[in-house]
């Protein structure tokens, strides 16, 4: 029998982890529990798990320093986040997208909703039974390595950052929807959720640096992947 995927969980508060952990097993998978920011780090190099959960507010090192410094190793770079936060927190969750986060739910939370979230951010990992390589310009994609060279040259980018590039690149000219991009990236199209796509849309254009006018912006519809005008 094939291996579970697994899950880490890392969340200070005892009762929240047990919760977590009985409905994410009860759906099929396997967890490891960290207790703080440093064993949340330590755990996730050594077992490479296939998510990780992760709430903001734990001693040792918060959420968000623990999700930067996932994203630092080449290891655990493209492993998905679920990042926890208090609810209201609006600036939490844009802190936990704008560190390289993937998904991010309130507490207090539906734990069936956070399994659907897991299954949705597994699902991006899937084959898609494309190409394994796209190539516009001077942009390669390799699906296979999940990895992007601009000029050769590697970008470090992680799984729904590559996800979310690539979706634009291979409609390579044309105008993709919002919502069409938060459901096929995010596996759903709540228009409550758009500022997850600005957030990221800006994180991509950060670390394109020169090639970041290869993004372009349709206002009011959604962004298109599309060679500059030269002037």
């Amino acid at each position: 029998m094939a291996d579970l995927p697994l899950v880490l969980v890392a969340d200070d508060e005892e009762d929240v982890r047990e919760l977590v952990c009985f409905n994410l097993e009860q759906a099929g998978f396997e967890t490891v529990q960290a207790v703080n920011g440093l064993q949340a780090f330590a755990l996730g190099k050594e077992h490479q798990p296939a998510v990780v959960v992760l709430d903001v507010m734990m001693p040792g090192r918060d959420g968000f320093r623990v999700c930067e410094m996932l994203r630092e190793e080449e290891s655990t770079r493209r492993i998905p986040v679920l990042m926890l936060t208090a609810r209201g927190q609006t600036d939490d969750r844009i802190s936990g997208l704008q560190k390289g986060a993937d998904d991010y739910m309130s507490k207090p939370f539906s734990p069936k909703e956070l399994v659907l979230r897991v299954k949705a951010l597994l699902r991006r990992l899937e084959p898609t039974g494309q190409t394994s390589r796209l190539k516009v310009g001077p942009f390669d994609f390799d699906l296979t390595s999940v990895k992007l060279t601009v000029n050769d040259e590697s970008i470090p980018l992680t799984l729904l950052e590559f996800k979310l590039l690539h979706l634009l690149a291979s409609k390579n000219g044309a105008v993709v929807e919002r919502e069409s991009i938060l459901r096929e990236v995010w596996g759903y199209s709540d228009l409550s959720r758009t500022r997850t796509l600005d957030t990221h849309m800006k994180r991509l254009r950060e670390k394109l640096g020169d090639y970041s006018d290869w993004l372009q912006t349709s206002r009011g519809f959604g962004y298109l992947f599309k060679a500059p005008v030269v002037k």
